[in-house]
């Protein structure tokens, strides 16, 4: 037989042999034990605008590549990053900040004042950062002193301190800079392959603690992409989708990881009388104006059996914004929920009845009929979303549950009751949801609430500091008389504060006790400093 066909006949065969392993789903990513493959970058997936913290990169998060003024610490007090000091002003409306002198960006450039008031100056005009819209400006003193002036007193500024990366001033331009950041983090930006990972490198000229990795590739997979990928073994640690809460892969342990962040459905308070914000969106709603459907809804719903059903254990009932790992958090606002008995004897004594027997109460020709809106991308809001709904019959209170994008529900986030996230280890963004001056304006207040005593609470707890401030806060939820909890007037009806889950390969230890308690949208990375190996991947 001719050698050229037996040699072809042997290539045939060995590629069918690899491709048939291949398809098996018996492959694997070769990876050293001093490198990482992630896929836990957050709920928001990669990063459109790059690596760019002026457009919005790792929002509350770690920022990975730059330094930031301060670190966070998991029992929410802070250390110094490029900050050696600062000080805040006796009224609450400057910051004056101390920066080391012996840091350099990856491009050789050293770090200053200037770099710092930059960044932040800009990040507050692009609007797609932090919410830096009490800062009226950032200024450089010297090269190693920056003053932050606001607006209004706010005491918890110095909570944007551990997000917000530092960029190069003379170097940064807004259209390429997220394609190929240069900053002065731990880690120093590689590649980005669009649609599939990002490769970072450790930073051999940092000046802060040294990660014993030196590589990282985060993964741009999510839900059953990234669980099958923890299932082929080819990563690291995965983030777990709610529907996989209680599954196990063997060769990792799952982590359920606190969190701030709470889901809720704004409720608006105002009737729909034809008028539209500035946006043009439109605003009120006929049905949810009426406090006694709000308190319905927040005494009927069982939101245990929300968290321990449909969100497979991996979240906690909730009752005002709150999350029970902020130390702003109010042990007293759970009321006894469930109560469907409650909830119906609410709209009875509001004129809310079913007079034509379609299990639909109604009032004055009003049906008790809402659209409930929610990502169709966030398997956890659909869940709340489909949950409330079913409960909702029992009450005579009809909810259409409908999966939607934020293009069109950003066209109906005042008007309609929509499935929303919230919650940072910042307590100032408790003002976003309650505040009057902000309804209605962009993502602040959807509620349309109105409650001058409310904005009082809020305004004095950010003349404050520490637990004075907490205590204040606190104020909006407890007051039964003109607080915002369901035992007051009810603007939202909050559900559930969830977790975040990841699947850790048992050869990584990811120094849980040290990680930060997760925002809004997740951070495996708060800690990465302290992961470290304890077995060989090869001999797992």
């Amino acid at each position: 037989m001719d050698k050229k066909y037996i040699i072809g006949i042997i290539a045939i065969i060995l590629i069918a042999v690899i491709g048939g392993a291949l398809m098996m789903g018996n492959s694997t990513t070769q990876r050293a034990d001093d490198e990482l493959v992630v896929a836990a970058l957050g709920h928001n997936g990669e990063p459109e605008a790059g690596m760019d913290p002026i457009l919005g990169w790792n929002y509350y998060s770690a920022p990975l590549v730059q330094s930031t003024l301060l670190k966070m610490n998991r029992d929410m007090t802070f250390e110094d990053d490029l900050a050696t000091d600062y000080e805040m002003s006796g009224d609450y409306k400057k910051v004056t900040v101390k920066l080391r002198d012996d840091v350099n960006f990856t491009d050789g450039t050293p770090l200053t004042a200037e770099d710092v008031a930059f960044t932040y100056n800009e990040a507050k005009a692009s609007g797609a950062s932090l919410d830096f819209s009490n800062m009226k400006n950032a200024t450089a003193v010297d090269n190693y002193t920056v003053e932050f002036d606001l607006e209004e007193p706010d005491s918890s500024f110095i909570c944007k301190f551990p997000y917000l990366g530092i960029v190069p001033s003379d170097s940064y331009n807004n259209e390429t800079y997220g394609q190929n950041p240069v900053g002065s983090g731990p880690w120093k930006f590689v590649q980005w392959d669009k649609g599939q990972q990002i490769i970072l490198e450790k930073n051999p000229d940092y000046y802060g603690k040294e990660c014993e990795f030196n590589k990282l590739t985060i993964l741009f997979k999510e839900n059953e992409a990234a669980f099958m990928s923890a299932k082929n073994k080819e990563l690291d640690v995965a983030t777990v989708p709610i529907e996989y809460a209680n599954e196990t892969v063997d060769g990792y342990t799952m982590y359920l990881m606190d969190s701030f962040d709470v889901r809720g459905i704004a409720l608006p308070v105002i009737n729909n009388t034809g008028e539209v914000s500035e946006e043009g969106v439109a605003l009120g709603n006929n049905v949810t104006a009426d406090k006694a459907i709000r308190d319905a809804l927040n005494y009927g719903i069982d939101r245990e059996a929300i968290c321990e059903g449909p969100l497979n254990g991996a979240a906690a009932p909730n009752y005002d914004a709150m999350s029970s790992a902020a130390p702003w958090a109010n042990p007293d606002a759970a009321i006894k929920d469930g109560d469907v008995d409650k909830a119906k004897q609410i709209l009875k004594d509001g004129g809310w009845k079913d007079t034509d027997g379609d299990g639909i109460v109604e009032k004055d020709g009003l049906k008790a009929s809402l659209n409930l809106y929610y990502a169709a991308n966030a398997p956890e809001r659909q869940a709340i979303a489909v949950s409330v709904a079913e409960q909702a019959k029992e009450l005579g209170i009809e909810i259409n549950a409908t999966g939607s994008d934020w293009d069109k529900m950003d066209q109906i986030k005042n008007s309609e009751c929509v499935v929303w996230g919230m919650g940072e280890p910042d307590p100032s963004t408790l003002k976003l949801e309650y505040y009057s001056d902000l309804a209605g304006v962009g993502y602040g207040n959807p509620a349309l609430y109105n409650n001058s005593v409310v904005d009082g609470y809020i305004d004095s707890a950010l003349s404050k500091e520490g637990q004075d401030s907490y205590n204040e806060l606190s104020k909006i939820s407890w007051d039964g008389k003109t607080g915002v909890s369901p035992k007051g007037d009810a603007p939202w009806l909050w559900v559930a504060n969830i977790k975040y889950g990841y699947f850790v390969d048992d050869s990584l230890d990811i120094s849980n006790e040290t990680a930060n308690i997760q925002p809004h949208a997740g951070d495996i990375f708060s800690n990465l400093e302290d992961w470290h190996r304890v077995s060989s991947i090869e001999n797992k």
